[in-house]
């Protein structure tokens, strides 16, 4: 399988920088969630054209450790943009998943759940969404604006050029929203927000274009996984789940590139447990029973938030689950 790129092809290139001498360009940065999906439907069906208008290209940035239905979900958005002579820029910082386990080199921290040596728990600092999925994105933003490149590196943004960069964020994701001001060649927007639309508005616009099973993006091995993932994965996606029991294995004793030896074990199922052990068919609701949060804690647990590269998840742990998680 040919592995994406690390920048936009050269006919994208030409094409957007072109474009870019005389207008803004519009963006989509591309999760392949259900939010970012209906972004790009409602673009190439000129649905909410004062809103939404035709994309000048979609950015969706590969970790190279998606599950296979994210892939697969990924072909029909290419299609749908291809009919809509919509750039689709797919690229990539590197496998993941390797780079987590590989005994040498750069790493980017993933948020493993860690048992100390003494009991203690705690959970390792989340890099690895800046440095696979913020990073390239704002790469290639700056590479389609003008910006030289050189030996892989891409410089300033030539002065007058600028970027709307569109984020998947609903209507009911509104707190995800960083209050960050405009920057010096680009600005995100969130049009469903505009819009007031809800994620299950998504779903629903979604369903009738024949998307209803649009998966949510993130990597298998991702510890911010509930247990609703776990178990759907476990039982209709047997690869993923072999995949992340065997990633959960060998990350035990945290990233080797690290050169410091981690003082315990890590794990990717919140319970610090093997998570080919772990108990993920157990009713989260009836295991906090009693204890204060147990209503919004039940719902983290089971139907965790999307991991964006444009949203803190900080801010929706429940306390319980950061006080307990080391968060």
């Amino acid at each position: 399988m040919k592995l994406p790129p690390a920048l936009p092809s050269k006919a994208q290139l030409e094409r957007l920088r072109a474009t870019a001498t005389y207008r803004t360009l519009n963006l989509c940065s591309l999760g392949a969630g259900v939010q970012s999906s209906t972004l790009l439907i409602m673009s190439a069906l000129g649905l909410a054209p004062r809103e939404i208008p035709r994309y000048d290209a979609v950015i969706f940035a590969d970790t190279q450790f998606e599950p296979d239905a994210v892939y697969k979900h990924l072909e029909k958005l290419q299609e749908i943009a291809h009919a809509a002579d919509i750039p689709f820029i797919r690229i990539s910082a590197g496998n993941i998943r390797h780079d987590a386990l590989k005994p040498s080199g750069h790493y980017a921290t993933m948020p493993l759940h860690i048992l100390g040596d003494q009991g203690g728990r705690g959970m390792l600092r989340r890099q690895c969404t800046d440095e696979y999925k913020v990073k390239p994105i704002r790469r290639s933003v700056r590479a389609v604006l003008g910006a030289p490149i050189e030996d892989g590196h891409v410089g300033k943004v030539p002065a007058g050029r600028y970027a709307m960069q569109h984020i998947g964020f609903s209507f009911d994701e509104e707190r995800r929203v960083r209050d960050e001001p405009p920057g010096a060649y680009n600005e995100l927007e969130y049009p469903l927000i505009r819009l007031r639309m809800t994620r299950q508005d998504c779903m629903d616009m979604l369903a009738q274009y024949g998307l209803e099973n649009t998966p949510k993006s993130a990597c298998i091995g991702c510890p911010f996984s509930g247990n609703s993932r776990w178990r759907a994965m476990r039982d209709t996606q047997p690869d993923d789940w072999a995949a992340a029991v065997e990633f959960d294995e060998q990350i035990r004793h945290g990233h080797p590139a690290a050169g410091v030896a981690l003082k315990g074990r890590a794990f990717v199922h919140r319970s610090r447990v093997a998570l080919a052990q772990a108990d993920i068919d157990r009713v989260t609701a009836h295991e906090w029973r009693g204890r204060q949060g147990e209503i919004s804690l039940a719902r983290y647990e089971e139907e965790p938030p999307g991991c964006s590269p444009y949203g803190c998840r900080r801010t929706e742990i429940p306390p319980e689950a950061a006080v307990e998680a080391g968060a």
